[in-house]
């Protein structure tokens, strides 16, 4: 089977040594990926555990595998994770170390990074999924537009669009937070 990958810049035979260099180019990604979504590292490392499956298991069936590798991996486990809280309809806490906290603040500052963090936090999690998802790949994972709209399957405009109203619905809300209203944590 032939694919290419970013990692090696050209087109190679998927063997086991090239399966070997997209897991470990590909596996810290997509736990950091779960993690956030799932807030926790056992589930994350089972939600990687089973993508990887999953692609070996696509291999099987269609030997010259996906076209993308990273698009299809993050959607594998992008999925994976709709249908683990499908499952289980608990809470979670995302973005949860996302978001960068100075140790060398003061108490106050660090005290008022904290409140921030926790209002964007919960700002995220009042969007719609595809939503969260698209705030996440671009601007926790810093992948390209082409990259997340492959990863969500969607045209480049539709996640630029997506992209535009999350912003503006984080916006606002973030605006109503500040003139008085609280979030719910």
């Amino acid at each position: 089977m032939i694919i290419e990958t970013p990692i090696m810049q050209k087109r190679v035979v998927l063997d086991k040594p090239a399966l070997i260099e997209i897991y470990d180019q590909y596996s810290t990604a997509l736990f950091r990926y779960a993690y956030r979504s799932l807030g926790d590292t056992e589930i994350a490392e089972e939600c990687v555990s089973e993508t990887f499956s999953r692609f070996l298991g696509s291999l099987a069936r269609k030997p010259e595998g996906p076209g993308n590798v990273r698009a299809y991996l993050y959607r594998v486990a992008h999925n994976w994770i709709i249908d683990h809280y499908r499952s289980r309809s608990s809470e979670h806490e995302s973005l949860d170390g996302d978001l960068y906290i100075d140790p060398n603040g003061t108490a106050e500052q660090v005290a008022s990074q904290q409140q921030e963090r926790a209002k964007l936090r919960w700002a995220i999690r009042q969007l719609p999924q595809d939503q969260q998802q698209v705030i996440t790949l671009r601007f926790i994972e810093e992948l390209s537009h082409e990259d997340t709209a492959q990863i969500m399957n969607k045209t480049i405009g539709a996640s630029r669009a997506l992209q535009y109203r999350a912003l503006n619905s984080l916006r606002s809300m973030l605006r109503e937070n500040i003139n008085g209203r609280k979030p719910n944590e």
